[in-house]
């Protein structure tokens, strides 16, 4: 049995860690979709703009960075893939 590389297996709990921030940011921009739809729907209020905004940016900020993230960690495992490690 082969020992656990520390290298691998902190960049797995940062790929994990990268999946559920881009699950977070999806499920903020298809709620910001929701109550918009919603708001047109009834009454456009700005309690509805600012709950649309807010959804916007929080999902934007945590989108960015897991997305970036992700793919490092995949380029990554690609490179240590072709190098045989």
């Amino acid at each position: 049995m082969g020992a656990v590389d520390p290298v691998r297996e902190q960049r797995a709990r940062l790929a994990k860690l990268a999946s559920r921030g881009k699950r977070v940011g999806y499920l903020l921009f298809l709620a910001a979709g929701v109550v918009f739809g919603a708001g047109l729907a009834t009454e456009f209020t700005p309690r509805v703009a600012a709950t649309v905004t807010t959804c916007l940016v929080v999902g934007s900020i945590v989108l960015g960075p897991s997305i970036i993230l992700a793919y490092a960690a995949r380029a990554a495992e690609r490179q240590d893939r072709s190098r045989g490690v």
